[in-house]
């Protein structure tokens, strides 16, 4: 009898489904279930607005797509012809030259002064600090139009500059013409410094106040201070400050056609403006598209090199 009732109490388990016995399959899709019905609508509007357009700009890159005439009615498969055709292209290479310093003077630009008045708010009054912030964060909150605007008037041959230098007795310069490249350089730095400014100053506030004063204790200058205490510690911070300005300053667009338009010529031509004058001026979208994907891998790469910066930080 004890024999057969634990039989029978071993039955009831043996009778039920494997599955349902090791919490397998059934419950791995309950779980999958309830992770994937809230997530859905997120997953669907990132495909729809983030993978649908790449993979356009893949497909439309690969054809002779354009915005009028025959190819327009009628769009041809050309395979990789219209990247053969950018490492052939003179402007191209003069464009990406160009982004290629526009970059680099922005990042320097915008990584070193904000850096310097995070600095110097640092131990300052309030009201000294909040007064600065505010000046800093007015320019970052302008409309990029607004600040091509704004520029555009101050560089100009007749603007503000040359006004100013005019009472001083120097010669006018048409500074958009003469050095276009640095006047949007200038522009840029200008308007992104406050994104740097705020975050190193909170990676400044995480520095503990004790360190700083051991090492002036033990005879550190201002600048020892700042080079072995301070920056090492700020190393996370700079390598996302840097990867999110890079992104940032690599799709500059409204700011450089407001002032220049890529001009004069083409010497403050950059990518995303040759893409624009090749797709919608031209009405070659093909190889537009193929300059867009280009930027694309340029900007991709560029937060690989800072995301592997960032785990090698964490791992330290």
């Amino acid at each position: 009898m004890g024999a057969s009732g634990d039989l029978e109490r071993g039955g009831g388990d043996l009778s039920r489904p494997r599955a349902e016995r090791s919490g397998g399959p059934g419950r791995t899709w309950s779980r999958a279930a309830r992770w994937a019905v809230p997530m859905g609508p997120a997953l669907f509007l990132l495909l729809a607005f983030f993978a649908g357009p790449i993979l356009w700009t893949v497909w439309a890159s690969l054809t002779d797509a354009a915005l009028t005439g025959a190819r327009a009615a009628r769009t041809d498969f050309v395979g990789v012809a219209n990247f053969e055709r950018l490492l052939t292209d003179v402007r191209f290479r003069d464009a990406t030259i160009l982004t290629a310093l526009f970059l680099i003077g922005s990042v320097f630009g915008q990584t070193v002064l904000g850096l310097v008045l995070a600095l110097l708010t640092r131990a300052r009054h309030g009201a000294v600090r909040a007064a600065v912030g505010a000046i800093v964060v007015g320019a970052w909150v302008v409309p990029e139009v607004v600040a091509g605007f704004v520029w555009y008037a101050f560089l100009e041959r007749e603007g503000t500059l040359n006004a100013v230098l005019g009472f001083l007795g120097a010669g006018e310069q048409n500074w958009l013409f003469t050095a276009p490249l640095l006047a949007v350089i200038l522009a840029n730095v200008w308007k992104g410094t406050a994104f740097s400014m705020m975050t190193y100053s909170a990676g400044l506030s995480e520095v503990p106040d004790d360190l700083e004063e051991a090492a002036r204790v033990d005879g550190a200058s201002p600048f020892q201070v700042l080079w072995h205490v301070v920056l090492p510690l700020l190393r996370r911070t700079l390598a996302t400050t840097l990867l999110l300005i890079t992104l940032q300053t690599v799709q500059v667009f409204t700011l450089i056609f407001v002032m220049t338009s890529g001009g004069p010529g083409a010497r403050s031509t950059t990518l995303p403006l040759l893409m624009y004058q090749e797709a919608l001026r031209m009405g070659d979208l093909g190889y537009g598209t193929a300059i867009a994907l280009a930027l694309l891998v340029v900007a991709g790469l560029f937060s690989i090199v800072y995301v592997r910066m960032l785990g090698k930080e964490e791992r330290r």
